[in-house]
C-alpha cells in the first residue's frame, strides 16, 4: 500500500470514532430531558388529583355547630317582594277615647283606699270609700270601666273634692302611636294606611292603622301628626315610650331575593355564600332592585340555594384567613 493510500485510511478511521463519540454523547445528554417531562407530568396528575374529594377552591367549611357559634343564620333564595317604605319616629300613648277620670259624687273625707297606681281593676271594683260631708254616710267610689290606675289623687284621710279626679283608670288594651309626620312626606300620608310599629324590643312589629292626620302642622318641630291605634297584647308597649312605624307605600314582587345582609364584595365582585353539604362557596351574582331589607338577584342563584343570611361577613372572614394560610 503506497503512503497516500495509507494516509487516506487513517483519516477515515480517525473521522468514524469521532462520529461515534459524538452519537454517544447526545444520546447520553438527551435522555434527562425526557425523564424530566415525565416528572413533570408525574407532579402534575398529583397536584389534579389531590382535590379530588375536596370542595373547589375558595369553599370554607362550617358544620351546624360552628355556625350556632358565629350566629350565622340561613335561609334559602325564593321569590320575594320588594318594599318601598316610609319611616316615621313616635310617641306612644294611651287611648284617650279609653280613659275615665273617676271623680267623687259628693265631696267627703276618704275613708279607705282599694286600689293603688298599677292595679287592675273590673267594671265596678270598689276604688275608694268616701264618707260624704253631706250625709255623714259613706260610699263606695267605683270604677266605670275595666282597665289599669294610672293615676291617683287622694290619701286616706284627705279631703275628696268633686271638682277634681280622684283616680284615673285607662284601657290599656289598645293604645295610640303619635307619628311625626314631615313637609316633604304630608301627601304620601293617608287615613286608613297600614303601620308596621316598631317597639325595638326584639319582636316582630305590631301592626295597625292611620286613624288621624291632623290638619294642622306643629311650630316647634315643623311637622304634622298621624295616628296610629294598636293592639296592646300583653301590655307589651307601656305610654311615654318611643317608637317607630314604617308605612308601606308600592310593593314590586321579584322572581328571586336575598337578603342585603347577604351580599358581600371580594375583590370588586358581589357574592353570596352558598351552602354546600358543610362548606359555604362563594357565588358572584348579578343584583338588580333593592329595598331596605331584600335584594333581587339577576343572575348567580337559583331558588332553593341556601345561603348564609345573617353574619356572612363571617364566612367572608374565614375564606379571607384559608386563603392567607394557603400563601404561606
Amino acid at each position: 500500500m503506497s503512503r497516500s493510500a495509507r494516509r487516506d485510511l487513517a483519516m477515515l478511521l480517525v473521522g468514524l470514532m469521532a462520529g461515534a463519540g459524538a452519537a454517544y454523547t447526545f444520546s447520553d445528554r438527551a435522555a434527562p430531558v425526557g425523564g424530566s417531562h415525565a416528572a413533570e407530568d408525574s407532579h402534575a396528575e398529583k397536584a389534579e388529583g389531590g382535590h379530588g374529594d375536596s370542595h373547589g377552591e375558595g369553599a370554607v367549611e362550617l358544620d351546624d355547630a360552628k355556625l350556632a357559634a358565629a350566629g350565622i343564620g340561613l335561609e334559602t333564595a325564593a321569590p320575594g317582594t320588594l318594599r318601598q317604605t316610609l319611616r316615621l319616629n313616635g310617641l306612644v300613648q294611651t287611648n284617650q277615647e279609653a280613659v275615665v277620670q273617676v271623680t267623687p259624687r259628693f265631696p267627703g273625707i276618704v275613708r279607705e283606699i282599694r286600689k293603688r297606681i298599677g292595679d287592675t281593676v273590673q267594671k265596678g271594683d270598689v276604688l275608694a270609700v268616701i264618707e260624704s260631708n253631706q250625709s255623714l254616710t259613706s260610699y263606695d267610689l267605683k270604677a266605670p270601666i275595666a282597665g289599669t290606675v294610672v293615676d291617683r289623687q287622694v290619701a286616706l284621710g284627705e279631703y275628696a273634692s268633686e271638682q277634681k279626679p280622684s283616680f284615673v283608670v285607662a284601657d290599656l288594651s289598645t293604645l295610640w302611636v303619635d307619628l311625626s309626620v314631615y313637609r316633604r312626606d304630608f301627601a304620601r300620608v293617608r287615613v286608613g294606611d297600614a303601620v308596621a310599629i316598631d317597639p325595638d324590643d326584639g319582636a316582630p312589629p305590631i301592626v295597625g292603622k292611620v286613624s288621624y292626620v291632623s290638619p294642622i302642622g306643629l311650630a316647634d318641630t315643623q311637622s304634622a301628626l298621624a295616628r296610629v291605634v294598636i293592639p296592646n297584647d300583653g301590655l307589651r308597649l307601656r305610654p311615654g315610650l318611643f317608637a317607630s312605624g314604617t308605612i308601606t307605600l308600592a310593593e314590586q314582587p321579584v322572581d328571586l331575593a336575598v337578603r342585603l345582609s347577604a351580599l358581600q364584595s371580594i375583590e370588586g365582585r358581589t357574592v353570596v355564600f352558598v351552602r354546600n353539604g358543610d362548606a359555604f362557596e362563594p357565588r358572584d351574582v348579578e343584583t338588580g332592585a333593592r329595598d331596605g331589607d331584600l335584594a333581587e338577584v339577576v343572575f348567580g342563584l337559583m331558588p332553593g340555594d341556601v345561603y348564609a343570611a345573617k353574619n356572612s361577613f363571617v364566612v367572608k372572614a374565614e375564606l379571607a384567613k384559608g386563603s392567607a394560610s394557603h400563601e404561606h
